[in-house]
């Protein structure tokens, strides 16, 4: 655990799952940017007792800043987190009950938990509304903060379904990397908010302020966004797929996936498939199509990954197939020993940081999950290394296929 230094005060923030050997902090300097701007760094102090929303939160460390200010000054408006990551929500429980525990105070009244985001009935005993980036906003935002996705295509989306609440006197601030910030941004900003300017750069970091014009004409979002795929991929040729804003090549079908579908395992017989990191399920749902008989499993922490999963699944299947859709952390709340088969392209970054946390999470959670004799194929840049962490694992791994960019590798469960 890490320790922020706000302007009301310090907080311990984790990540989440916590790992204490974890050197990657929970904020950057685009949240200690925005944090001091809110607090009058600049001007004038921001008046944070309406409603307030915060979006993007990459581990909770605005929302707990925020809700520890709080706690010193009861009797403000709502204080809502709306966020795509599963693991970004749980981090900012953690982190949340941190707080409070340090502060030595009892929770508000009246906290409204995320639906069903959380099997444990006491984990939003903190005044804060987390709401995922597939639920409806408050109908009235009085203060909007951002921190601005790598994903145009997600602030996009965002700020179509965050406008209709946003009035004249709303206070709109956006943080991010240099780096993360480009014209475009500016110009998304402009075109369904308001009137936008940027801040001078700090420790590498900017902040876009936004001035709502809501009676201004807006432009319905084009989210979420259907494409055909191509021909000779396997089960899902010429297949639809369905992508909301924010997933993993929504445009078109990306080179490493499509050289995975051409080379899918071909199985028969009721056996439990599991499409772990789905993005937009089109591996689990060619793992369906050419085995009817499969019950298949799509995971990913991605709220609309998630969404967008189901919906390609039941655009490109009868209904006859069996298939579930879970938000959360991998395969930890799959049952040991209960899949025969993992089809996987981990991700090697989280946020702007390179990192093979992730990947080795899903490959320990895939060894557990599977029965003995089960299988987790996996698809990755051949510079990675992946062979040498699942022979480590597993005992064994075998390359199905390569070429010059991508490797096929499968290891089996003894």
């Amino acid at each position: 655990m890490n320790r922020l230094t706000t302007p009301w005060g310090e907080i311990g923030l984790t990540r989440f799952p916590e790992h204490p050997r974890e050197t990657l902090r929970a904020w950057d300097t685009a949240d200690e940017y925005l944090l001091r701007h809110l607090a009058g760094a600049d001007t004038e102090p921001v008046d944070l007792s309406g409603t307030v929303v915060v979006v993007g939160d990459r581990w909770g460390a605005l929302t707990t800043a925020l809700a520890a200010r709080r706690l010193e000054q009861p009797g403000s408006g709502p204080l809502v987190q709306i966020t795509d990551s599963y693991l970004t929500q749980q981090a900012t429980r953690a982190n949340l009950r941190r707080a409070v525990a340090e502060a030595g105070a009892e929770p508000e009244a009246g906290a409204e938990p995320d639906a069903g985001a959380d099997p444990n009935p006491g984990a939003d005993a903190e005044p804060v509304r987390l709401l995922s980036a597939r639920d409806t906003p408050p109908e009235r935002i009085d203060v909007l903060l951002i921190r601005v996705p790598k994903s145009l295509a997600l602030l996009e989306d965002q700020l179509h379904r965050l406008a209709p609440a946003v009035h004249p006197g709303t206070v709109v601030v956006a943080t991010g990397r240099v780096t993360e910030i480009h014209t475009s941004t500016l110009k998304l900003f402009e075109q369904l908010l308001g009137p936008t300017r940027t801040s001078l750069a700090e420790k590498k970091a900017r902040l876009i302020f936004c001035e709502p014009t809501p009676s201004r004409v807006r432009t319905p979002s084009p989210w979420p966004h259907s494409y055909a795929l191509p021909d000779g991929i396997g089960a899902v040729s010429g297949r639809t797929v369905v992508n909301h804003a924010g997933i993993f090549c929504a445009e078109r079908l990306d080179i490493g996936t499509r050289f995975l579908l051409r080379h899918l395992p071909h199985r028969k017989g009721p056996e439990h498939v599991v499409d772990l990191g789905c993005g937009n399920g089109v591996v689990g749902t060619a793992a369906a199509l050419d085995n009817p008989e499969a019950r298949v499993t799509f995971i990913d922490e991605s709220f609309s990954a998630v969404a967008s999963a189901e919906a390609t699944f039941r655009e490109n299947t009868d209904g006859a197939s069996a298939a579930e859709f879970v938000l959360g952390d991998g395969l930890s709340g799959v049952a040991a020993g209960t899949v025969d088969l993992v089809l996987n392209n981990p991700p090697f970054h989280t946020h702007q940081a390179t990192t093979d946390a992730t990947s080795w999470r899903m490959f320990t959670g895939s060894r557990a999950a599977l029965r003995p004799g089960g299988e987790l194929w996996v698809i990755g840049n051949r510079h990675l290394g992946y062979h040498t962490k699942l022979k480590r694992l597993f005992g064994n791994c075998e390359v199905v296929t390569s070429d010059p960019k991508f490797v096929i590798l499968r290891a089996v469960k003894r």
